[in-house]
């Protein structure tokens, strides 16, 4: 507050007499013996007073029209002799929306239960990965040959899943991992853009194409319950670094009732899973070079590492598929289900064959099949 505060009792007393700023600032010069010109000490009292009796009066003015005054962020405050604009000084600390979100979407997670998985005596893991998703990309057949749009991605995801859990009946399966992010989303942004600010063709609004990627999710872990407990692992991506983490902390959240669902939903770009005798690593692709990526896992994971014989790291971001071993480690990239966009296309990155896949591990001796749903 300006040296002038010291008279702020004797302003409001002017004030209360129906003086208005430019008399009381006469009058206060007058009395107080001020140096400064009239025109001054009438902005000075302008500052001292206006935000109070402003945020009495806009409380007046919401609670009689039925407006909670602490949603109201800024107003306008009308004088005589100024108009002023307001801003609410009340502050909120971002993780207390967060966790009052949380809460709220606990309490509506929905309970599933019931499940009576059958016990196995030589059990094998599933590992499903839908890779490359983009949920929002646009391809035309009239310039790349073939269409492709936020209702095909979905359509693929579920008929891919499905193909692989059939074509997996033959092994007892007592645990699914399944991979979720790896650009599941193919813009960040309003301005139809990824994460980084490179413009893309896309179909359909952002929040539709979340929504839709939201759905996506919960309609493929549901089925995958009935199969198996579920472990959900989340891989960030360079196409929708904030809008992936955001869709998979929800379905963490609508989850969160269910026994049979655990999760690694944090944004470390590497994640590992141990099963038996197996250490199963993925991660998106565009960071860490593949060559590093073995010792990055015996790093970042030494427990694991040294409790294990079997080790894969399953990596994303570029559409295809290569596979390598490395002194301890097998590396390999995924295929994808999207089709290639305009850009893509004109530069010939044309990814074939199209696909979701999947691989089985069996406790003891490591990763036994590969599967592949081929569109």
């Amino acid at each position: 507050m300006s040296k002038y505060s010291e008279h702020l009792n004797r302003v409001l007393e002017l004030r209360n007499m129906g003086l208005s700023n430019t008399e009381i600032a006469i009058k206060l010069k007058e009395e107080a013996e001020l140096t400064q010109s009239e025109e001054t000490i009438r902005k000075q009292i302008s500052r001292m007073i206006p935000k109070d009796e402003a945020h009495e009066n806009m409380v007046g003015f919401a609670e009689a029209n039925g407006v909670p005054a602490d949603k109201v962020s800024s107003y306008w405050f009308k004088g005589d002799h100024f108009s002023l604009h307001v801003k609410n000084n009340k502050t909120v600390d971002w993780t207390e929306i967060r966790d009052s979100l949380i809460d709220d979407m606990k309490s509506y997670a929905p309970k599933y239960g019931g499940f009576d998985y059958k016990q196995y005596s030589d059990g094998h893991c599933l590992v499903i990965d839908p890779a490359d998703i983009h949920i929002g990309k646009l391809s035309m057949a009239f310039e790349t040959g073939e269409d492709y749009d936020s209702n095909m991605a979905v359509a693929r995801v579920l008929r891919g899943v499905e193909g692989i859990v059939d074509k997996s009946h033959g092994f007892d399966i007592d645990q699914i991992v399944f991979i979720g992010g790896n650009d599941i989303l193919h813009i960040d942004s309003p301005r139809r853009t990824t994460t980084s600010g490179t413009p893309q063709d896309t179909d359909g609004m952002w929040f539709s194409n979340f929504m839709m990627a939201k759905q996506l999710y919960i309609d493929v872990i549901e089925a995958l319950l009935s199969i198996a407990p579920v472990h959900f692992v989340y891989n960030p991506s360079n196409h929708d670094y904030v809008h992936g983490f955001f869709l998979c902390d929800i379905i963490a959240t609508w989850f969160s009732e269910e026994p049979n669902m655990t999760f690694d939903t944090n944004l470390n770009h590497r994640k590992y899973y141990k099963y038996g005798n197996n250490l199963i690593g993925s991660t998106h692709g565009d960071g860490a070079k593949l060559n590093d990526l073995p010792l990055l896992m015996a790093t970042e994971a030494p427990l694991y590492w040294s409790q294990t014989e079997h080790r894969y790291v399953y990596t994303h971001h570029v559409h295809h598929k290569t596979s390598k071993d490395y002194p301890g480690v097998t590396i390999e990239s995924l295929r994808s289900p999207s089709g290639a966009d305009s850009w893509h296309h004109r530069n010939g990155y044309q990814h074939a064959p199209k696909a979701v896949e999947g691989f089985v591990h069996h406790p003891k001796h490591g990763q036994v099949a590969r599967i592949t749903h081929l569109f």
